[in-house]
């Protein structure tokens, strides 16, 4: 009998051990996974920003879908100029005057066309810039576009976000929903991980400068 109290006591111990062990490991376990996750997704989502600041730069907007963006990176061109400035004879104020007036101008001449590829990408990423980078996700970016008024213009505006419970779906749910909640200087704030806005003129990321750096991947 005394030896099975002291089993079973053994057992109680050891459970325990593996409460608290478990209770100050998990989170910081959670931390480091969270972040090399995090890192992965911010690099996809400075990717997309850049085809789409591409892809203003040419058309005037932001493309609405995926499917849209990355078909304007296989095909579309940036229009390589010169400017140069030069003084040209104002024939306006000579009709006029009768007197020889010149004026500054600045010429702009084509040099060539350099396919945005090209520019952006050295491989071929680009196809999937709507997949979430998270090894065992299955999931792609939310994105949409469209336009906001300031000061009586009209300006392009885009988002691309993903919900952090998508990334961490595998993990405690408790540490997942504080994480969805986190208000801090050093993290990143509120549920998504995003890049651009739909409601203020912006192509900023909402990560802190943390997450610029590559990680491993995980």
């Amino acid at each position: 009998m005394k030896l099975v109290i002291q089993l079973v006591l053994w057992v109680v111990i050891i459970f325990l051990g593996y409460l608290v062990f478990n209770a100050i490991y998990g989170p910081v376990k959670f931390e480091n996974l969270k972040e090399k996750r995090y890192a992965k997704v911010v690099d996809r989502l400075k990717d997309i920003r850049d085809a789409q600041e591409a892809y203003q730069e040419v058309t005037g907007n932001y493309a609405k879908d995926f499917d849209a963006l990355i078909r304007f990176i296989d095909t579309a061109e940036f229009v390589r100029v010169q400017r140069r400035d030069t003084t040209v004879l104002d024939v306006e104020y000579q009709k006029a005057y009768g007197v020889d007036q010149y004026m500054d101008i600045v010429l702009v001449d084509t040099l060539g066309y350099t396919p945005v590829r090209d520019s952006l990408f050295k491989d071929d990423r680009h196809k999937q810039l709507m997949k979430v980078p998270v090894n065992g996700v299955d999931a792609n970016f939310e994105m949409d576009a469209g336009f906001v008024m300031k000061r009586d213009s009209r300006l392009p505006v885009f988002e691309a976000k993903v919900d952090k419970k998508v990334l961490l779906h595998d993990q405690d749910p408790d540490l997942v929903m504080q994480e969805k909640q986190v208000v801090s200087v050093d993290g990143v704030n509120g549920p998504y991980i995003s890049v651009g806005s739909m409601e203020e003129v912006t192509t900023k990321g909402n990560w802190p400068q943390i997450y610029d750096t590559p990680t491993e991947n995980n």
